[in-house]
């Protein structure tokens, strides 16, 4: 059921979860329609501290539990945040009871209908590609704003003034029960990954498709060398592909349109090609939208990487080191290490086990003649792969956490090398995102050799 922010006012409202994005709803609720009222905040545990002051809710009724789903039924919205699964016994009693469940976006983007939005999602990739968009926009001479899981939490942008673009970056957890699209919608590829969310690889691949056929979709912008996507396209509005020959593509030799050079490797902001084919569906969601690419070279010389996307953080005994803690999938790890083709390649890798497949990443390393250090908890199961795939013993090696694995990797390093954290898992199982992984790994690599 869509229902726009603009007629929360006067509603019973309650929210599960208190993430960013429902921060933000709590503010722009308190300041711009005074008789709503959140009534109800859930949570699966204890709640945080000053959660009355953060949601500006004096008379909040706060529920964890088996009382959630009875206390949320009694309002007219629920508004959850997005890591809240749709698929849960709880969401699916409060749709059959006829409350509308909603998030912080889909609230911004049904006021917007979605139009002056160009929406990316995808597997890997989409921060990156997002980012690269709304500064090619800006360099044209376009206001944009970046929004979603990058940026600000879309209900901010109420605080603006009027813009010509706002590029949203949208989850798989947002998507799932979006009921209107972005004008332009992006989707750099599919992977497996959020199987715990949604219930099955399937599912999760299908609640990332829904994206293409939404209301207020105009224009559909798809990597064409994945070809679940190439296949989605049938069903999808008008239809752009990218990492085609007769598009925008990327090769070895940097960024071609229509198979006619525009940028040279050299120039590219961000290592590995496949970072060039993101800068691709940039390019393309662009045109889409209606906006000119604007001189390539020098618009992306003043572009800089995303924090713990193949981040460089430090050189030390010769090394580099990378911080590419986002990695959280096989093939986000194997793409990291065509990033550095002429180097040696230490891998860090390992984190909370979702039933990755790491077969193909295990003979990449073999191929590579690489050392990889594995690291809880799913390391262990890297390293028998890798062992499988014929990396020698001495290269494969299990590290307790990722300080003994830093100082493993400073013992096994040569002049050249790179030190590379990719992780090709998710970091639940110790750290609370990967931002917090990433630091920890940059505070240890800039740390005493």
């Amino acid at each position: 059921m869509c229902v726009r922010f603009s007629e929360l006012d006067a509603l019973r409202i309650g929210v599960w979860g208190a993430g960013r994005e429902v921060r933000s709803f709590a503010q722009q609720l308190a300041r711009r329609m005074p008789s709503a009222q959140i009534a109800v905040a859930a949570f699966d545990d204890a709640a945080p501290d000053g959660l009355r002051e953060t949601l500006r809710a004096p008379d909040l009724r706060v529920v964890t539990g088996s009382a959630v789903a009875g206390a949320l039924a009694e309002c007219d919205v629920v508004v959850r945040s997005p890591g809240v699964s749709i698929h849960r016994p709880e969401m699916r009693a409060l749709r059959a009871a006829g409350v509308r469940v909603t998030t912080a976006t889909a609230l911004w983007l049904a006021e917007r209908e979605g139009r002056g939005v160009i929406g990316v999602t995808g597997s890997k990739g989409k921060s990156t590609t997002a980012a690269l968009i709304a500064h090619l926009a800006r360099a044209g001479g376009r206001s944009a704003h970046l929004a979603g899981n990058i940026g600000v939490p879309a209900l901010d942008l109420l605080d603006q003034p009027p813009f010509d673009l706002a590029v949203l970056e949208l989850s798989s957890y947002q998507i799932a029960d979006l009921p209107v699209g972005p004008e332009v919608a992006l989707i750099t590829n599919l992977f497996r990954e959020h199987v715990d969310w949604h219930g099955s690889e399937q599912a999760y691949h299908a609640e990332k498709l829904r994206l293409l056929a939404l209301p207020g979709v105009r224009r559909v912008v798809l990597n064409g060398r994945d070809a679940q996507l190439a296949r989605a396209a049938d069903d999808a509005a008008q239809v752009t592909f990218y990492g085609v020959a007769d598009g925008w593509d990327a090769s070895a030799a940097g960024v071609q349109l229509g198979g006619v050079p525009m940028l040279e490797s050299a120039q590219l902001p961000l290592p590995g090609e496949h970072n060039a084919l993101n800068l691709c569906g940039a390019l393309a969601a662009l045109e889409a939208f209606g906006i000119a690419a604007p001189p390539l070279a020098q618009t992306l010389a003043g572009f800089t990487a995303l924090p713990h996307r193949l981040q460089t953080v430090a050189h030390s005994g010769g090394a580099v080191w990378v911080d590419d803690s986002i990695s959280t999938t096989p093939e986000s790890a194997l793409a990291a290490l065509a990033s550095f083709p002429a180097h040696e390649i230490v891998l860090i890798a390992g984190g909370q086990d979702r039933g990755q497949d790491y077969a193909q990443l295990a003979h990449a390393l073999a191929e590579r003649r690489a050392t990889v250090i594995g690291v809880p908890s799913t390391g262990s199961r890297l390293i028998e792969a890798a062992l499988d795939a014929g990396v020698p013993a001495e290269r494969a090696i299990a590290a307790p956490d990722l300080a003994a694995a830093v100082a493993l990797a400073r013992e096994r390093s040569r002049p050249g090398a790179a030190i590379l954290l990719s992780p090709a898992a998710p970091s639940y199982d110790s750290y609370r995102d990967f931002e917090e992984r990433g630091e920890r790994f940059q505070s240890l690599a800039s740390g005493p050799a």
